[in-house]
């Protein structure tokens, strides 16, 4: 994973899409002119599990007599209190009982984080850098496989989205980034990505999803013309909202042109301040980043991903995903309760944690010698923001026009 994206929402482009974001505007301007079946089925050391944890260590999921059932479902106007959910198949895929058992334990643990929303992300490849073809590859879950996921959040309520996103093992030689990618040709890279989506739009459609993220960070291909017709197509498929979710450096300094109903923001801001920072730091450098911009309420922004390291020197770069120094729970807890204060004051739509991995077991305590650092999961002071963030008084954003 790189450096991650924030992003704005409402329409872009034109036709169909007529609104533009430009750089230090608040609101936007008119622009005119598997088989589904089958038998194929990640801590502190200062860290402990305690009663604090939103609910106890279970090998199981939660029995068919308990009802999973979120507090509070979404409502449109309301915050979006979410979390990334990242799935990669296993070499030997569990079987479809094991999944659904799985998507059970992740809602249960949520509905007790007093979550709302959640976003399935699960990967896409490409063989290198300038490559004109994508595919799904052995770690992509199967859209029967993913249908039967979405149905287990949706039937307990939640808000969900559907949000393939380039995997970034290939272009090691290249800068490492899903961003700085250069196709041959972009019609034939778009003709291929089209492909490879329609089976995941038909089954976002069919479970009733809320969101289909169409692209994450693409950043070297954002206004391409491509976008324009593959939007369309999504959207004569799909009856959900259609977004983007843009990485935070292109947010704060330049247009985002994507023709697209809804923006959203991986949210990764650098801010030089020492670990033994006062939340209302870390607030402040979130605000002077989210200024450039555009000061005041930012009712059309979803903080489409955020997280941070549990480590000591987190704050200078956030989104770095693959250094581990020493633990440090604090500063990641301290980073929930600043985040989730910029979005209430800033009256913002939401926010989603990086992240969740699927195949584990959210009431187990990390393993720091082989776990990321931005594991949340079993980390009670960290576990503790995101409740009394999720469970907050916070009435969203509303749905006031906002042009």
């Amino acid at each position: 994973m790189s450096v991650l994206s924030l992003v704005l929402g409402t329409p872009f482009v034109l036709g169909d899409h007529p609104v533009r974001w430009e750089s230090g505007s608040a609101i936007p301007k008119i622009a005119v002119g598997d088989a589904g079946d089958s038998d194929t089925p990640k801590g502190g050391a200062a860290d402990t599990p305690s009663a604090s944890s939103p609910s106890s260590p279970s090998d199981s999921p939660a029995s068919p007599a308990e009802a999973l059932q979120v507090a509070k479902p979404w409502k449109k106007g309301m915050a979006q209190w979410g979390v990334q959910i990242y799935w990669e198949e296993e070499k030997q895929k569990r079987s479809g009982t094991f999944i659904e058992a799985q998507a059970g334990k992740q809602a249960k643990y949520l509905i007790g984080l007093g979550a709302n929303s959640v976003s399935v992300s699960f990967p896409f490849f490409i063989e290198n850098a300038t490559s004109n073809k994508l595919s799904a590859g052995a770690k992509t879950p199967s859209p029967e496989r993913l249908e039967r996921v979405l149905k287990i959040f949706k039937d307990a309520g939640f808000r969900t989205t559907v949000r393939p996103i380039l995997d970034e093992g290939s272009l090691e030689q290249s800068n490492g980034w899903r961003g700085s990618i250069e196709p041959d040709s972009r019609s034939a890279w778009f003709a291929s990505y089209k492909q490879f989506i329609a089976p995941y739009l038909k089954v976002a459609q069919d479970t009733k999803a809320d969101t289909f993220v169409i692209g994450t960070e693409l950043n070297s291909l954002e206004g391409d013309v491509g976008w324009d017709s593959l939007v369309t197509y999504a959207e004569k498929d799909f009856s959900g909202e259609v977004a983007y979710d843009a990485n935070w450096d292109n947010y704060v300094t330049r247009r985002i042109n994507m023709p697209v109903s809804h923006l959203g923001v991986d949210a990764y801001f650098p801010i030089k301040v020492p670990d033994t920072a006062p939340v209302r730091d870390l607030v402040k450098g979130w605000n002077d980043w989210l200024d450039k911009k555009a000061t005041g309420p930012l009712p059309n922004i979803l903080v489409s991903e955020t997280g941070i390291g549990a480590m000591d020197g987190a704050y200078h770069a956030p989104g770095d995903f693959y250094v581990k120094r020493a633990v440090n729970p604090q500063v990641q807890a301290k980073w929930y309760d600043a985040v989730c204060q910029v979005v209430q004051e800033r009256k913002m739509q939401g926010i989603y944690w990086w992240s969740l991995w699927f195949d584990d077991d959210p009431n187990t305590k990390p393993d720091d010698k082989v776990a990321s650092r931005l594991d949340f999961a079993g980390r009670p002071l960290s576990e503790k923001a995101i409740k009394s963030c999720f469970t907050s008084d916070y009435a969203g954003p509303g749905t006031a026009p906002t042009s």
